[in-house]
């Protein structure tokens, strides 16, 4: 039953894929190279002349030089000068045009690949600007997963149309001038090559539909997954963790069960191949027995040449396998066009915003407030958040304080627009944040997240967030002291331009837990935003210099608006409000001291965490 409801989520059609067509995705395909390497146009275009030219080229001299010798052999004054002159030209022109056909082909493999890289980049630059929320979709995250397989291979999607239709265009040269030529020789070979050819593209169109529907759709999911494993069981963050916990035999059990499962797929295409090629093999052997079978029959009965013999055997051989490959070859056009199909539907999401939008007010005061606003996560069945209304004042400071699930972050996420709003409306300056470009709206905020993600850049570019010659590390060197960084920065030979990581550069470094989230911090004070949204800004922190640091926050900070969420109380005795939620609801909302008296479920948690908050020696002994 398990297996069977598996089988029916992977043959669920994705919402956001899209079919184009072959004609229409080589003709997309064509721009592509048009706006990246307008060369290139011209160099297949050439290619296909001395690539179609080396084909049949050697089946013309062929006759020609037996038919030479013939005469001389027949003749009693043996003359070889003709025959000498013959082979020279024969191999200035086989130069010449093996030399022009490896000239182009270098250069269009070249080309190629730039095309294919400039397609990546824009790949890559699509998902850098899709919002927030698309990205936990499993769908929109399976179409990435396609997109990228459309332009990571050399000779399949993107890349192999390319190439497809400059070999497809050869095939078609030849096949005109050795069908002309055989045609002459007998028709009704002519018939049954076409056919024998046509019966090998069908069966050859059948297993790559059949390969692209049963393995490769359905390894989509997969490859994400191991994706994720490679990443992970790799990941120093993770290191500590898998060998104190023991968890080698668990996370390698798990990676080898999404391996077998690519193998299983894996297998089954290698089958279908390999059926595929036993009957093409067939089909061959019967269309040179077909092609011998009449030159045999015209050699014995119209006195035909061995140079003729030679001539008609080359291009009847050539003719058939050009066929071959040219209907093979939509073959593989429409398994590459599948895969730009792939590529298409994702850049063709709809994840731009459109519509008439207003600039962000230009003003020093800004007011944000949810009237009635409820969120909930795509797939979930209860809200994460339930009919909030709440005011961020102008200047002001506001804690979100609760347990864990308790809907803080999502209240972050809905303020910051990483969310739309499932039901109820967030109004900045009494206008709905939907009417502004998201692009412009984030400008309004310097967050702060718990979990800070660095950067292989130099230290002064992880807090500007900008290219070198745009950052001003004067500037970064102070957010950096601010937010406590300054003995870290003392103790670095090359300061603000220290490399972070060693990702990148082997003298990179590395910080602890706390001395990231002094840098995200140093990163909010830098962007210089209105309102300052820090989400944990201190889990790293002990409780002193957690202390120490927001001691100093109203000095940092200014007369900026903030919200602070924590787990922790300490940050709440330093703001103007406080927003207590539990099980995705506002239930409690004042100052400090209005909710101590109201003894709610706030006073409880600051009670149990008050002896962490005690000033001067108490704390500090507490804190050790």
């Amino acid at each position: 039953m398990a297996k069977k409801k598996k089988t029916e989520e992977q043959e669920k059609k994705n919402p956001y894929q899209k079919e184009y067509g072959i004609l229409s995705n080589c003709v997309y395909i064509l721009k592509k190279i048009k706006e990246y390497s307008p060369s290139l146009l011209v160099l297949m275009a050439v290619g296909v002349v001395t690539g179609s030219l080396m084909q049949y080229l050697w089946s013309f001299i062929g006759k020609f030089v037996i038919d030479m010798v013939e005469v001389q052999a027949n003749t009693q004054d043996k003359d070889i000068v003709p025959l000498i002159k013959l082979m020279v030209i024969v191999t200035a022109v086989e130069l010449v045009s093996m030399l022009a056909d490896t000239y182009v082909n270098n250069k269009m493999w070249y080309q190629f690949i730039h095309t294919r890289f400039c397609v990546i980049t824009e790949r890559i630059a699509k998902v850098l600007s899709m919002n927030y929320q698309s990205l936990e979709k499993p769908d929109m995250l399976d179409m990435h997963e396609k997109a990228q397989r459309a332009t990571n291979g050399n000779m399949e999607g993107v890349e192999g149309i390319m190439r497809l239709m400059h070999s497809i265009g050869i095939k078609l040269i030849v096949m005109v001038v050795t069908l002309s030529t055989v045609v002459v020789l007998d028709w009704r070979l002519i018939v049954v090559l076409v056919l024998v050819s046509f019966a090998q593209f069908l069966f050859f169109r059948h297993t790559v539909k059949k390969d692209k529907k049963e393995v490769w759709d359905k390894l989509t999911p997969t490859w994400r997954k191991l994706n994720y494993m490679e990443q992970t069981t790799q990941n120093f963050d993770y290191a500590k963790d898998i060998r104190l916990f023991g968890m080698k035999n668990w996370l390698s059990g798990k990676h080898h069960d999404m391996l077998m499962e690519k193998q299983e797929r894996m297998l089954y295409s290698r089958n279908l191949w390999i059926y595929n090629s036993m009957f093409a093999h067939t089909m061959t052997i019967l269309s040179n027995a077909a092609i011998y079978g009449v030159l045999i029959y015209s050699v014995l009965n119209t006195g035909m040449s061995i140079g003729n013999f030679t001539l008609f055997l080359g291009l009847a051989g050539t003719f058939s396998d050009a066929l071959t490959q040219f209907l093979n070859s939509f073959g593989d056009v429409k398994k590459s066009s599948l895969l730009v199909d792939d590529f298409r539907s994702f850049m063709d999401l709809d994840t731009e915003e459109e519509g008439d939008f207003l600039p962000i007010p230009k003003t020093d005061s800004y007011i944000f407030e949810f009237k009635n606003v409820s969120y909930k996560y795509d797939g979930a069945e209860d809200f994460a958040l339930k009919n909030l209304t709440l005011t961020l004042k102008a200047g002001k400071k506001l804690a979100v304080v609760g347990l864990n699930g308790a809907g803080k972050t999502t209240f972050i996420k809905l303020l910051l627009r990483l969310y739309d709003v499932t039901e109820g409306e967030i109004l900045l300056n009494g206008t709905d944040i939907r009417r502004f470009k998201r692009e412009e709206y984030y400008r309004l905020f310097a967050p702060v997240f718990q979990n800070v993600e660095l950067f292989a850049f130099p230290m002064a570019e992880n807090v500007s967030m900008k290219r070198p010659e745009e950052t001003d590390k004067a500037l970064a060197e102070d957010c950096l002291i601010k937010a406590g960084m300054q003995e870290k920065l003392e103790s670095l030979a090359k300061g603000v331009d220290t490399e972070v990581l060693k990702v990148l550069h082997d003298d990179g470094i590395d910080l602890s837990g706390g001395e990231k989230q002094k840098l995200a911090l140093a990163k909010a004070l830098y962007k210089n935003a209105p309102v300052m949204v820090l989400d944990e800004p201190t889990a790293a922190l002990d409780a002193l210099a957690e202390y120490e640091l927001y001691k100093n926050f109203d000095e940092i900070i200014g007369n900026k608006s903030a919200v602070y969420i924590s787990h922790r109380l300490s940050s709440t005795r330093f703001c103007d409000s406080i927003a207590m939620f539990k099980a995705g609801e506002l239930v409690e909302y004042g100052t400090h001291e209005e909710l101590l008296k109201q003894n709610g479920a706030y006073a409880e948690m600051y009670e149990i965490q008050a002896q962490y908050y005690k000033e001067g020696k108490d704390y500090a002994e507490t804190a050790e």
